[in-house]
This record gives C-alpha cells, sequence and structure tokens, in this order.
C-alpha cells in the first residue's frame, strides 16, 4: 500500500511539475509574441511628423519635465518653435498636436499627458473647430491615434472620433500601416533601435521653409457663433480638467489668414473663454506686434514658415512669461534635451538653408547657360 502511495506522490509531482513546464512555455510563447509585435509596430508605423511622432515622441520625454504643452491642430506644431521658447526663454514646452485635431481628441490627447507627466500651463489652439464642423473627422484620424499607446484613454477617444462601423480601419494601430511592408526605409529600421534619450531629443516642432506670400486679411466680423456643440461641449470640457487639476490653460489662435466664417467662432470662444475667466488671445490682431511680413513669414495660406514661427514664437513667449507663472529650466542637468533640441533645430535650419542656396545657384547656372 506504501508504495502505491509512492507511485501516486510521484506521479502527482510529475504532473505537476509538466504543468509547470507548460505554463512557463506559454508564458514565454507570450512573451516573445508581445516583444515582436512591439518592435513590428514601431518598425511599420507612419513616423510621420504631423501627429505620429508628436504622440508617440511624448512618452520618451523624461518624467514630469514639460511646464508648458502646447495642443491643438498643426498650426501648433508648425508655428510654436519649441527651441526658441528654450533658448530664449528657458521655457521647457512640447507641442503635443496633430493636423486638423478635433477638440474630442485634444480632451483625451490632455488626459493622456497627464498620465506622464505635471504641466503648469496648457496653450490650446482653436483653428480646427473653427474650419472643421463635422461631429466625425476621418481624414487625418489616423494621424491622430496612432501614436497613442494602447489604454482605455485610447479607446474612449477613438469611440468619440468615429461611427462603430469604422472602428476597425484605426484599431489595432498596426492595422492602419501593415501594408507598409513594401516601403519601409533605411530611415524605419533607424527608428526601431533609437534609445530614448535620442527620441527625446523632437519636441513635436516642425518648421516649413517655404515662402508663400499672402494677401493680410480684413477682420469685421463682430457676431459670435458657429461652433459645433461637439465642439463646445469638449471646450468645456478641456476647461474643466484643467481647472481640477490645478492647470493654467491659454487659449490662443495662431496667425494665419483667418475669414469672417472662423472670427464668428473665435467671438464665441471670446465669450467662453470670459465666462471661465481665461486668458484669450487670437493673435491674428497683433500681426505688427509680432512684426509679420506677409510676403516672407507664411508657408501657405494656413500655416507659418520658419522666419514666421519665430516671430510669433517670440511674441507668445513673452506672453506666457508675462501672463503665467513659468520657471527658466536653462542650466539644469534634467533638461539637456531641450539643449540637443535646440541644436537639432540650427542643423536642420543650416540644412536646408545650404539645400536652398545649391538650387539657386543650379538655377543660375542653367539660366546663364541658356542665355549663351
Amino acid at each position: 500500500m506504501a508504495e502505491i502511495n509512492d507511485e501516486k506522490q510521484n506521479a502527482g509531482i510529475a504532473e505537476t511539475e509538466n504543468g509547470r513546464k507548460v505554463w512557463l512555455l506559454r508564458g514565454l510563447f507570450l512573451l516573445l509574441f508581445l516583444v515582436v509585435y512591439y518592435y513590428t509596430d514601431i518598425l511599420l508605423s507612419d513616423k510621420n511628423a504631423h501627429g505620429f511622432l508628436q504622440a508617440r515622441e511624448m512618452y520618451a520625454q523624461p518624467r514630469n519635465s514639460i511646464d508648458v504643452v502646447f495642443m491643438g491642430s498643426s498650426h501648433i506644431h508648425c508655428d510654436v518653435n519649441t527651441a526658441l521658447l528654450w533658448t530664449k526663454y528657458g521655457i521647457a514646452s512640447y507641442d503635443y498636436s496633430a493636423a486638423e485635431q478635433p477638440l474630442w481628441v485634444t480632451y483625451y490627447y490632455l488626459k493622456e499627458v497627464c498620465r506622464y507627466q505635471n504641466p503648469s500651463l496648457i496653450v490650446l489652439d482653436l483653428y480646427s473647430p473653427a474650419r472643421f464642423k463635422g461631429d466625425y473627422q476621418y481624414y487625418f484620424l489616423r494621424q491622430n491615434i496612432t501614436g497613442m499607446r494602447f489604454s482605455l484613454n485610447k479607446l474612449q477617444a477613438l469611440y468619440v472620433s468615429c461611427k462603430p462601423a469604422h472602428f476597425l480601419d484605426f484599431f489595432p494601430s498596426i492595422a492602419t500601416y501593415h501594408d507598409r511592408y513594401d516601403n519601409l526605409r533605411k530611415s524605419d529600421w533607424i527608428y526601431v533601435f533609437k534609445s530614448r534619450e535620442d527620441r527625446a531629443v523632437f519636441k513635436g516642432y516642425t518648421p516649413y521653409y517655404i515662402v508663400d506670400p499672402q494677401e493680410e486679411p480684413s477682420l469685421e466680423q463682430d457676431r459670435s457663433g458657429g461652433i459645433t456643440v461637439k465642439s463646445e461641449i469638449y471646450l468645456q470640457r478641456i476647461i474643466d480638467y484643467t481647472k481640477e487639476n490645478g492647470i493654467d490653460l491659454f487659449l490662443i489662435v495662431s496667425p494665419y489668414i483667418t475669414t469672417d466664417e472662423d472670427e464668428l467662432v473665435y467671438n464665441r470662444i471670446h465669450e467662453i473663454a470670459e465666462h471661465n475667466e481665461l486668458e484669450f488671445n487670437s493673435t491674428n490682431y497683433y500681426y505688427q506686434e509680432m512684426d509679420l511680413n506677409f510676403q516672407t513669414d507664411f508657408n501657405d495660406n494656413s500655416h507659418l514658415n520658419y522666419l514666421g514661427s519665430c516671430k510669433f514664437t517670440d511674441y507668445l513667449g513673452a506672453e506666457i512669461k508675462a501672463k503665467f507663472d513659468i520657471p527658466d529650466r536653462r542650466g539644469d542637468p534634467r533638461y539637456v534635451s531641450w539643449d540637443r533640441h535646440a541644436e537639432d533645430i540650427d542643423r536642420q535650419v543650416a540644412e536646408t538653408a545650404a539645400k536652398q542656396q545649391k538650387i539657386l545657384e543650379e538655377m543660375a547656372a542653367q539660366e546663364s547657360g541658356s542665355g549663351e
């Protein structure tokens, strides 16, 4: 009888060990799958600098290091020069924006950035609710959503951004760019192995360099309205969230070729700002204060070029320092990535100027040759 019990006990031990091995193998397989999925997702992702990188590289920033977060559409990451804000004002800022971003996505971006950072000021540009009126805006939704990490917050952002029939067009994110296998470049592979420190150099700013002369708009709208119900609801949610979390909120409109229809919305936003005791600066009324030149400072009728972004950002930086208590972080070793960011923007500007000069010289040589 004792021998039988020993055999049963040994069999039970062996079965337990086999069970542990099975679960260990399953765990290792799951871990391997997650690692492969993670790096495949990084490799195949678009890496565009009009939403995706702005969202993804936010996670690479040193924890609780960003004092000022700029939010909104491409008007933010094209017009707000985070390098200049750093070098001249010592403001540790980040352009956390995406092309044509509606306010309901901005609301969830706000909640997302506050999971990783403790900003004292949010600066929100309000171009999108003035120009885009649909309750579901699909054209740039991919750029707005795919850079966010998987979380309940991301699912909620997607839920309010598209109808159920379109949900699987944007989730999971890898489904939106799985077909890039044939279009991978060397830069895609390099990005996979970039260190967190190198990724943190990017602060969202994506300057344009084209010079496209514009005609200065004439602003005569004195009525208010035009903002959609959905946009107004989410603007109020953004306002409430910042107040509940002790964050200052500065509402702005960056310079562009605005219209009376747009100004109708901005007049309504001015009323909302007053009701909530918030600062609101529609900077299209302050071209002279910025020394903005409509012949040299625009990339197109909606965005400033690099030169224009420097003028606007200088004006905006002075406004922020005058209205809000933002520390000067220059010289702090925790903020070395902002030093590297400024150097990187300087390098980009120099390289672009050299390319443009080369093109001009080649055009001059061709004209000279044809004249002979």
